[in-house]
């Protein structure tokens, strides 16, 4: 298929919509797992017997990173589907199983009610939910940038992680709102719920949307060529390594970054330094909200003047001003609070802003939905998940309050390793690799150029 006549398709389709949809879902997501990580403290009054309230908040977190364990899995089972049979489908069925698994967590019966099965059964929700987050952000991120203009790819692509800071911000809010509105006891007693049963029927509408939309111009021109692949897990992993070991690097900077910013900073706030949880949920918020102003504007900067000298500039941030904001936010006072937290928050939004676009772009169309899917849900798996619980063990053992900015600066230098080894990639074709992948070994040159052309 002429790939300028799938520009056509892009710009005068709901462009709208399909961001609309690419974006619903990462939203639920990141509201739900925001709110886990942001009520981590209540959670493990709730769901753990109370001996040691250390051990049971790190039971808590190792819950965590456990649905986080299971990503991987569910990369392999709907990236697959994704190359296999399309992205809309894999995009319908991940957030109905999110959605299912939320709704149960929030009426799960307490520890004190059933005991010991109270968390396992916890544990058993946060499978399902790891199993179908580790297909969101392949289905999304392939979907948005197989629908977006390709001279506007980065600024498309960017929308999905603006769906993931709003559902921080809005998840933020909502325990900002919670503990004004309750104190400690009446949160424990069923407050936590609400947030949980918020998310249902946001899920359920992005369902409605999601099973609205056509599947992308790219797939159906992939499958017009008849170059759908049988086995994308097996060629992602010999034909297209090094871009897995590229995006995992990338990856691992965005992993960090975002779990530290958004998540453990307001119980490393809270817990080490002292702030009451109003001011840290609130500082959270302001972290959000620099993101949510930053993120689409980076994306259509990259379309500018590329992904490499915006991820780079990241990355080289992170390296060197991660050790003097964590220093100034030592002091404890409101504004060393609000100049570190938001600082980060810029340094995260740059990295948002572009990461998801570059990835998309390292992978041809047909094994793109399973190579994004198993390179962030692997690294998510190990450095996402484990961030809460790796940076409490860390402080417990060692009493250094700094060791959160060591960790940015190792991340920052893995990341900046990863971007130099990638070449530029705005405004490439998407389809061209798949086009000529489609002819015969037999066919002679002109044709091949005219099919791609």
């Amino acid at each position: 298929m002429n790939t300028k006549n799938i520009e056509g398709q892009i710009s005068r389709k709901g462009l709208r919509t399909s961001v609309a949809a690419g974006s619903i879902g990462v939203f639920v997501h990141w509201f739900e797992w925001a709110i886990y990580a942001y009520l981590a403290s209540t959670i493990a009054v709730v769901f753990f017997p109370q001996q040691d309230s250390t051990a049971a908040l790190l039971s808590v977190f190792a819950v965590f990173a456990i649905s986080f364990g299971v990503r991987p899995l569910g990369a392999l089972v709907f990236g697959t589907l994704g190359d296999r049979i399309g992205r809309k489908k894999t995009l319908s069925i991940v957030i109905l199983s999110m959605s299912g698994a939320t709704l149960v967590v929030g009426l799960l019966p307490t520890y004190d009610a059933i005991g010991l099965w109270a968390p396992i059964l916890l544990v058993a929700a946060r499978v399902v939910q790891g199993l179908a987050a580790g297909g969101e952000f392949g289905s999304a991120a392939a979907f948005l940038a197989e629908y977006s203009p390709r001279k506007h790819r980065g600024f498309g692509v960017s929308w999905l992680e603006f769906g993931s800071l709003l559902g921080f911000l809005a998840a933020s809010l909502v325990v900002f709102v919670l503990s004004s509105a309750m104190d400690a006891q009446a949160i424990a007693d069923g407050g936590w719920r609400i947030p949980f049963l918020i998310a249902v029927p946001l899920g359920v509408i992005g369902f409605y949307i999601r099973s609205k939309i056509e599947d992308t111009p790219e797939f159906r021109s992939l499958e017009e060529l008849g170059n759908v692949p049988q086995s994308p897990v097996k060629e992602v992993f010999t034909k297209h390594r090094k871009q897995l070991l590229q995006m995992s690097g990338l990856e691992v900077m965005m992993h960090v970054t975002f779990y530290i910013v958004l998540v453990y900073l307001l119980t490393y706030q809270e817990k080490v330094l002292g702030f009451d949880a109003g001011t840290a949920a609130l500082l959270s918020t302001a972290a959000s909200v620099a993101g949510l102003i930053l993120v689409p504007f980076v994306g259509a900067l990259s379309d500018r003047i590329g992904r490499k000298p915006l991820l780079i500039t990241a990355a080289v941030s992170l390296v060197v001003l991660a050790y003097p904001l964590f220093l100034i936010m030592q002091t404890g006072t409101a504004w060393a609070g609000i100049v570190s937290t938001i600082g980060l928050g810029i340094i995260l939004a740059l990295i948002l802003g572009v990461h998801a676009a570059a990835a998309a772009e390292l992978f041809p169309t047909r094994t793109r939905q399973t190579g994004l899917s198993i390179a962030y849900s692997v690294t998510a798996a190990i450095f996402a998940g484990t961030v809460p619980f790796v940076l409490t063990w860390l402080i417990a053992q060692t009493g250094n309050d700094m060791m959160p900015a060591f960790y940015l600066i190792l991340v920052g230098l893995i990341g900046l390793a990863a971007v130099l080894s990638m070449k530029e990639s705005k405004g490439k074709d998407l389809l061209s690799e798949d086009a000529a992948a489609a002819l015969p070994v037999a066919a002679s040159t002109k044709e091949a150029t005219r099919i791609i052309r």
